[in-house]
C-alpha cells in the first residue's frame, strides 16, 4: 500500500478506510471533504501562537513551540484516531500536506495504525475539483419560471438513472427571497464547492450532467466561476407550464409557512416589486389569500427571470408541458435533447 497519494487516488481508496482532517476546528468548519473528521493538532489558539512565532522568531522556535502544545496529548490523538478508524485506514491530509499532517502520520504509524498521506494536502484536493471542470463535459440545463417544479423534474430524472447536480439542495437554498423557508442553514461557500465537488466524483464524467439553470449565487452561497461558465454555454431547454399549476405548486410549497415569514420574504423584494404591489401583496397575506399574494409575486420573478434567461443561457429548446407531471416531463425532456450535444 502507498504511503501518500494524490487527490484523485486518495479520495477513490479513502472509500473503503477514514480520513482524518489535522487542521484546526475553525479550518474544519470553513470547509472540509465531505465525510472527513476532524482530529485538530493544534487548537485555533494553538495554530495562532505557532505560526506568529514561525513569522517573527523563525522555524525552530515555532517547532519547538508546537512539540510543546502536542506533546501532552500524543496519546489521546492515538486513542480517539484508533476509535475513529475502527480497525480501517486511516486517510489523513492538513492544509498542504506539510508538518501537521506529517507529524500526526509518524505518531499513528508508530502505534501501528495503517496511514495514507493526502501529497498537497487539502489545497491540492481543492484543486483537483477545477482540473475536474477543465475536463470536457456535458452539462444540460433546464430553466423555466418560478413554479415549473424544475426540483422534482431533477429528481425524476434520478429515478430515470441520470447524473443530476442538485445545485439548489446542495445549497439549502431554492434560489429566490422564498427560497431558505424551510431549508436548514446554509453551508459556507468552500463548504457548498466542496459539496459539489463531492457529487461530481460520483458521476460518470463521459456521460450527461442535468442541472437546473441557477445564478452565480444561490442564497449566500456561490459556485465556482469554472461551473457557472460551463453551465452558460451549455444546452439549455426552457420549460414552462399553465399559471393556475404553478400557482399550485407553490401554495403547496410555501402555504404552510407562517404568514409573518413570508412578509419579510415579500419585503425583500419590494425595492423591485415596488411598494404599491408590496403593500398589496402583505395585505392579501394579511387576509389568509395566499393564492392572491403568490400571483404578484409571480409577476415580478417572471419579469425578472425572464430577461436574465434571453441575456444569460443557451437556450436550444422550449417545452411547454400541458400539466404538472414531473415524471411525464422530465421523460419529454430527455427525448427532446437526446440527440443535442
Amino acid at each position: 500500500m502507498k504511503q501518500e497519494l494524490l487527490p484523485e487516488e486518495f479520495i477513490q481508496q479513502a472509500q473503503s478506510g477514514v480520513i482524518i482532517d489535522v487542521r484546526t476546528p475553525a479550518e474544519y468548519a470553513q470547509g472540509h471533504i465531505v465525510g472527513a473528521l476532524n482530529l485538530p493538532l493544534f487548537s485555533d489558539e494553538e495554530r495562532v501562537v505557532v505560526g506568529t512565532l514561525y513569522v517573527k522568531q523563525g522555524k525552530d522556535i515555532a517547532v519547538e513551540k508546537g512539540l510543546g502544545f502536542v506533546g501532552p496529548k500524543m496519546a489521546n490523538f492515538v486513542r480517539t484516531a484508533r476509535k475513529m478508524a475502527a480497525g480501517k485506514t486511516i486517510y489523513i491530509h492538513c492544509w498542504r500536506g506539510g508538518m501537521r499532517s506529517g507529524s500526526m502520520a509518524w505518531l499513528l504509524r508508530t502505534a501501528g495504525l495503517p496511514v495514507v498521506l493526502l501529497i498537497g494536502g487539502y489545497k491540492a484536493y481543492r484543486n483537483s475539483f477545477l482540473e475536474m471542470l477543465a475536463q470536457p463535459l456535458e452539462l444540460k440545463i433546464i430553466g423555466g419560471p418560478t413554479g415549473c417544479g424544475k426540483t422534482d423534474i431533477l429528481k425524476a430524472l434520478i429515478e430515470l438513472d441520470e447524473q443530476v447536480l442538485d445545485i439548489e439542495g446542495l445549497a439549502h437554498h431554492k434560489g429566490s427571497a422564498f427560497g431558505a423557508l424551510g431549508q436548514l442553514e446554509q453551508p459556507t461557500t468552500e463548504q457548498f464547492i466542496n459539496n459539489i465537488h463531492h457529487t461530481f466524483r460520483s458521476f460518470d464524467l463521459s456521460k450527461p450532467i442535468w442541472c437546473e439553470g441557477e445564478s452565480f449565487s444561490t442564497g449566500k452561497v456561490s459556485m465556482p466561476q469554472q461551473l457557472f461558465d460551463l453551465m452558460q454555454k451549455a444546452n439549455f431547454v426552457y420549460l414552462t407550464i399553465p399559471t393556475a399549476c404553478r400557482i399550485e405548486r407553490i401554495l403547496k410549497e410555501y402555504g404552510e409557512f407562517p404568514i409573518p415569514s413570508l412578509i419579510d420574504a415579500f419585503k425583500r423584494i419590494e425595492r423591485r416589486l415596488g411598494c404599491d404591489k408590496t403593500k398589496l401583496g402583505i395585505e392579501y397575506l394579511n387576509d389568509g389569500n395566499v393564492s392572491a399574494a403568490i400571483e404578484i409575486a409571480l409577476k415580478y420573478y417572471d419579469k425578472g427571470y425572464g430577461k436574465s434567461y434571453s441575456e444569460r443561457w443557451n437556450i436550444t429548446h422550449i417545452l411547454s408541458a400541458e400539466s404538472d407531471n414531473p415524471m411525464e416531463t422530465a421523460t419529454d425532456i430527455i427525448e427532446l435533447m437526446k440527440d443535442k450535444k
